[in-house]
């Protein structure tokens, strides 16, 4: 996985909340207004999103593929008017058999991870999607779901760093063209209030090698 990257100029406005800016857009003072938002960002991480099983215990090629899947449409719902902060995901797995005969009944194990500043798990939890094939079919469909907790006091800004951050600075200010979160504590402080919900197929060491070098 790699760290979420926040990097914000110095006429870049960062907020908790608010209902009449949005993210985008240009202010009186001619600055940039970024929402920061207490609900967690929502991905599928590299290398988990689809998952490979075989019919054979050392054969890697195509020929010997048995059932692929993957993660598609991603959907989710934040509460963010809730403590904790709940957040519902569902998400579609789409598969393929290369064996089409009689029905078959097949559970692939996902995860749903909630990471704090890009490199923390803090919770993860296992899952199972249940597949069926029919008989002469080779295409499945299914949905999963995943919640997230994340406490409001943990995802908020402490005031003064937020004061920091969203200060209005004028040309001609001796830190006009600093960048806020140019100074470690700010950078850490907006880390430690910053999460992702991440969901992906449970993958063994050797399905994720497989899918990082295929």
């Amino acid at each position: 996985m790699t760290a979420r990257k926040l990097v914000l100029a110095s006429t870049i406005a960062l907020l908790a909340t608010t209902a009449c800016k949005r993210s985008g857009e240009i202010d009186a003072t001619g600055g940039i207004t970024a929402v920061r938002s207490v609900c967690p960002a929502v991905a599928v991480p590299a290398a988990t999103g689809d998952i490979t099983t075989f019919t054979s215990p050392t054969d890697r090629s195509a020929d010997a593929i048995d059932v692929n899947a993957i993660i598609t449409n991603v959907r989710s719902t934040c509460n963010d008017a809730a403590d904790p902060i709940v957040t519902q995901i569902s998400f579609d797995v789409l598969a393929r058999r290369s064996n089409t005969d009689g029905a078959r009944d097949v559970s692939v194990p996902y995860f749903t991870t909630v990471l704090q500043g890009g490199t923390v798990v803090v919770a993860k939890r296992i899952g199972q999607v249940a597949l069926r094939f029919e008989p002469g079919q080779a295409r499945a469909r299914a949905t999963a779901t995943g919640v997230t907790y994340v406490t409001r006091a943990a995802a908020t800004l402490p005031e003064e760093v937020r004061a920091q951050v969203t200060r209005q600075r004028k040309p001609g200010d001796a830190d006009a063209a600093v960048d806020p979160l140019s100074d470690p504590a700010v950078r850490a402080a907006v880390a430690r209030a910053t999460f992702e919900a991440l969901v992906g197929f449970q993958l063994t060491d050797e399905q994720l090698r497989y899918n990082a070098t295929r």
